[in-house]
């Protein structure tokens, strides 16, 4: 996520403190959508870590009561709390899942007053507090929420290329106590195209419990393997990850 990272250093100084600029605006956060497996949430952890910042998460679903009025009271509570905790960095996960567009006509409206009270913080609030907002599916979202000025931009996670899944296969191996240099990486990033970064590490796991037996650790062929026996997403929903990257190519920014 080169790009990604490049523009959250750019801003990092700003919101810190660190450098001061009259009139220059506080960053105030970014959306990340892009295909599941890829790295979306993590990205909001490693901002959080990068930036030196605690990490808050505001699970929306968890907010919704039965009770006429407690869900907006819960929510306004919520990010009062988060407010008080500045500079933070604030996670908000499938932010879809509960800002949809329509779910209004399902629930009685606490959508949409959730999301009213949501855009009017987000519009009117002046602590440092940046907020790393998640999404699978962007195009359920309602315009207000993703128009400039909500976020300061819009990124898309692709799948990872070549050079990328190298790397991922290289981190997921040294965290598993394996030496990558005892492993071909580039024939292992060339047999895994289309695969996300989830399934990389999900086939290095599998290839370890299927050499457990033996009591020794897993080699390239085991690896290769398991690369063979997963279908991935790119796969099995070849159809809506073909649209939504389509969808991505011509109205977000690409994360590298």
């Amino acid at each position: 996520m080169v790009r990604l990272r490049r523009w959250l250093a750019q801003r990092k100084p700003i919101f810190l403190g660190e450098l001061a600029r009259p009139g220059l605006p506080m960053p105030r956060g970014v959306l990340i959508a892009g295909v599941q497996g890829t790295g979306k949430s993590l990205a909001a952890k490693a901002t959080a870590a990068a930036w030196g910042l605690p990490l808050l998460r505001l699970d929306i679903a968890a907010l919704y009561d039965k009770f006429q009025g407690e869900t907006e009271r819960k929510l306004r509570e919520a990010l009062q709390a988060a407010e008080g905790m500045q500079p933070v960095v604030m996670w908000i996960d499938e932010i879809e899942k509960g800002m949809a567009a329509g779910a209004a006509e399902q629930d009685g409206g606490v959508s949409r007053r959730v999301l009213g009270t949501l855009l009017t913080w987000m519009a009117e609030r002046t602590a440092r507090l940046f907020i790393v907002a998640t999404a699978n599916d962007v195009e359920a979202l309602p315009p207000e929420l993703v128009r400039k000025g909500r976020f300061d931009e819009l990124f898309f996670v692709d799948l990872p290329d070549a050079p990328a899944r190298e790397t991922i296969f290289r981190i997921h191996l040294a965290r598993h106590r394996l030496d990558p240099a005892a492993f071909d990486l580039r024939l292992l990033a060339g047999r895994s195209d289309g695969m996300s970064g989830a399934e990389i590490e999900q086939a290095v796991v599998s290839a370890i419990y299927e050499a457990l037996p033996d009591g020794c650790d897993p080699d390239v062929a085991m690896v290769l393997a398991e690369l063979e026996r997963t279908r991935p997403l790119s796969v099995v929903m070849a159809e809506k990850v073909a649209a939504l990257r389509a969808w991505a190519a011509e109205r977000c920014v690409m994360a590298d």
